[in-house]
């Protein structure tokens, strides 16, 4: 779990596996990406180039590995890396308050989109049917 960086412009960094390094440990993993052109802050600062890419297990938020590219990418690794050492999944990096706005929340918005797959439909359906009753439609 050491990271590292290049700093070009954009910037590289990563931490943990790659999908090259899971596939040849056959590792099962999912991808999940966030664009950086959809940031606030990245819109204000003209910095929209770049992504983030989380490899974790199939449904599962641990955390094999990332992979950013952008602006301060090195920087926002930092994030990750702390999460892996210490076990915090993706929901724990989604739960956490991120001011607004910085560049941070693209690791937020990351984990949101890794929830956002996965959030229980079944349960959803059956709180959508319960409301509906309630409201009398």
């Amino acid at each position: 779990m050491i990271p590292w960086a290049t700093f070009t412009d954009p910037e590289v960094a990563h931490v943990g596996l790659n999908e090259t390094e899971a596939t040849a440990k056959k590792t099962p993993f999912e991808i999940t990406r966030y664009a950086l052109g959809q940031l606030d802050r990245a819109i204000v600062d003209d910095t929209t180039s770049g992504f983030i890419k989380i490899l974790t297990p199939p449904g599962q938020d641990r955390i094999l590995g990332v992979t950013i590219v952008g602006e301060h990418a090195a920087d926002l690794l930092v994030e990750f890396v702390l999460a892996m050492k210490h076990g915090i999944g993706l929901k724990g990096i989604f739960g956490a308050v991120h001011s607004y706005p910085t560049l941070a929340e693209a690791n937020k918005y990351a984990a949101g989109e890794w929830r956002r797959r996965h959030a229980p439909t079944r349960v959803l359906a059956l709180a959508e049917r319960y409301l509906a009753w309630r409201r009398g439609s």
